[in-house]
């Protein structure tokens, strides 16, 4: 007897798993993160990168059938899911999957609120197809987890693995969704498998190309379930083959097991990260360490030098060029600075230690947390080298003009397991965010839908999430010219 595919394993989950075969976490789970990346959403819509994608979904064309969040009126699915990706991840505010480095649900959430609108799902129905969707989304790329190498062989080779995994997670979404049955959703993911993509040049160089990338992706996924309902169809060994996924991306080098072990009975979703801080993920461990030395520094002008210590690999991103990164040329770029983050931690802060309003423009050109930037050096640690990446570790090490140093090691990203959010706090996170555009009976409005979302059409949800003509509030640096991002 033929041993089945490992596309063949996913398409069979995705087609059978029921409601009744999901844990109450990973049910608990779900819609904490759709409430978060729909607070997202929410948060992102003053930016101008979100106007531009809004007026680029416009124009795609396709009868309307689901809602942009916060927006009147309806898109085609595809295009109401590129949209609400491009919000959900222009504030490098969303969810982190670790040792992948994948932000699934800024692609998942928008593919299936715009499918579920479209097709009339319940919010159990959603609930179920977007736990199966994490699966597809974390455990391809797993497989790409590199145990020797200590990284993604997709972060290594310069891809985007958000906007290749992602985009097979959406179409395992779409497909559930469009009842599409296991062989279908099996071609969605063989197809989706030839459109996803994403270089992550912007790490280092800018651009504000990667704050679209988790759009294209649910945009993309939509578009194979719908190719495969149209009739088109995959490879079956679309990931082992000898032309397949991982040869193309990876050169081969990959893992099967990942995608096969445990599946159905293990689930990734409660295990994400959940950000705090509005910043590259990088940087999270350098905020909390820099949040915890600040009581006990009484003038921060006697500080004469900062060590951030964190992963070596890590500091191409956060800390280089260094120029850049003392001085960065906007708020959205001082989200990905190392130097810039601990100085915002020692000098701002508030709600879960830094916000929004840490990273405007105007905050990015604040001569006195640019002077402390410039203080700060960062440095490989192999000490954080051989926790990363399960974790973004730092240390930090701050020394005074009178000679004595104070140190804080965090080894662990609060937001993740080991330091979960409370309920309280993604609640304060979703609140701070969702009141940017609309005012705090409606988010609370909002927040109780998700909470009940089993009892609600989906097109009731998303009718909940209706912006005021004209959001209040700072939003973070709207200047597009020097961009980066994990």
């Amino acid at each position: 007897m033929t041993q089945p595919t490992l596309l063949e394993h996913l398409a069979r989950f995705v087609g059978t798993v029921r409601p009744e075969d999901l844990p109450a976490d990973v049910v608990r789970s779900v819609k904490n993160r759709v409430l978060d990346t729909m607070g997202l959403c929410l948060a992102a819509k003053p930016l101008d990168t979100s106007a531009r994608a809004l007026s680029v979904a416009r124009v795609l064309g396709g009868p309307p059938a689901a809602s942009v969040i916060g927006e009147p009126g309806r898109l085609p699915a595809s295009a109401a899911a590129f949209a609400n990706g491009v919000l959900a991840h222009s504030l490098d505010f969303d969810d982190t999957h670790l040792p992948s480095v994948l932000h699934p649900s800024s692609v998942l959430v928008p593919a299936a609120l715009a499918v579920a609108e479209e097709a009339g799902a319940s919010g159990t129905e959603l609930i179920v197809a977007l736990a199966a969707g994490y699966e597809v989304c974390v455990r391809t790329g797993m497989a790409a987890y590199d145990r020797q190498l200590g990284n993604s062989v997709f972060f290594e080779r310069g891809w985007h693995a958000t906007s290749i995994c992602g985009t097979l997670g959406a179409a395992a979404v779409a497909g559930r969704l469009f009842g599409l049955g296991p062989t279908g959703i099996g071609h969605a993911i063989a197809i989706a498998a030839s459109l996803g993509s994403g270089i992550i040049e912007a790490n280092r160089a800018g651009g504000s190309v990667k704050r679209i990338h988790c759009g294209w992706a649910a945009h993309a996924g939509i578009m194979a379930a719908q190719l495969a309902r149209a009739g088109f169809t995959g490879p079956p060994t679309v990931f082992e083959g000898r032309f397949g996924f991982y040869q193309a991306f990876c050169g081969g080098t990959f893992e099967p097991g990942e995608i096969t072990r445990d599946l159905g009975r293990s689930w990734c979703t409660p295990g994400i990260f959940y950000k705090p801080y509005p910043a590259n993920h990088f940087t999270h461990a350098g905020i909390d360490a820099a949040l915890r030395l600040r009581p006990r520094l009484s003038d921060i002008d006697r500080i004469a030098d900062i060590e951030l210590a964190v992963a070596t690999p890590t500091l191409r991103t956060i800390a280089e060029p260094r120029h850049a990164k003392i001085v960065p040329e906007s708020g959205y770029h001082a989200q990905f600075s190392g130097p810039f983050t601990v100085a915002a931690a020692l000098t701002g802060g508030g709600g879960l230690g830094l916000g929004l309003e840490d990273f405007t423009d105007a905050r990015a050109k604040d001569s006195r947390v640019l002077a402390l930037a410039a203080r700060v050096r960062c440095v490989g640690s192999p000490e954080c080298d051989a926790i990363f990446p399960n974790q973004f570790p730092a240390i930090l090490t701050v020394t005074l003009s009178d000679g004595r140093s104070l140190t804080e090691k965090v080894l662990a990203n609060r937001g993740g397991p080991d330091v979960p959010l409370s309920g309280a706090e993604l609640m304060t996170k979703f609140m701070a965010n969702a009141q940017r555009a609309i005012d705090h009976e409606a988010a609370v409005r909002l927040a109780a839908g998700v909470d009940t979302l089993e009892l609600l059409p989906v097109h009731e949800l998303l009718a909940l999430a209706r912006v005021r003509p004209e959001p209040s509030g700072f939003v973070a640096g709207t200047e597009t010219t020097a961009d980066t991002q994990v």
